[in-house]
């Protein structure tokens, strides 16, 4: 059963880019833009990526607390966070942990291959740990502006 708004986001326990174990418990009491993107160093991870670090500011004064989960490791997330002077946590769920609780791996297609990945999703938790929104249709570019439009803060 895929996840809905008004569900209990389930908790996980992973390594951040610095090696750090994250709870989602750990945020409780804060709102969380939890959003899965396929691989490090993409052209459209990073233009997402970019774009919230563009608007970090506006968005942390709104109470939000972002996290980016990939499969990617916490080493090549290291890198990413480095290149491109990301100011949030990012997740490295390389035992697909995340991913699979959150229903966002799965099959894909790309270029006529089928294959296995991660889907571009964003899910907005509240801050007694709810699902207030997900975003399935991600604009890379725009994305702090959806977040924002969709929770309506």
């Amino acid at each position: 059963m895929a996840l809905q708004p008004g569900a209990q986001a389930p908790d996980f326990t992973v390594n951040d880019q610095n090696g750090n174990p994250v709870s989602l418990h750990d945020f409780k009491g804060k709102k969380v833009a939890l959003y899965f993107y396929p691989k490090d160093d993409t052209p459209g991870c990073t233009a997402q990526a970019c774009n919230l670090r563009d608007n970090f500011s506006d968005i942390q004064k709104k109470g939000v607390v972002v996290l980016g989960v990939s499969t990617d490791s916490d080493k090549s997330h290291k890198k990413f966070e480095d290149k491109y002077k990301l100011p949030f946590t990012l997740l490295a769920d390389v035992d697909k942990e995340i991913v699979e609780k959150y229903g966002v791996w799965g099959e894909k297609k790309f270029m006529g291959k089928t294959y296995m990945g991660t889907s571009r999703n964003t899910f907005l938790i509240n801050e007694s740990g709810k699902i207030d929104h997900i975003i399935e249709k991600v604009d890379t570019k725009n994305h702090t502006a959806q977040i924002v439009e969709v929770w309506g803060i």
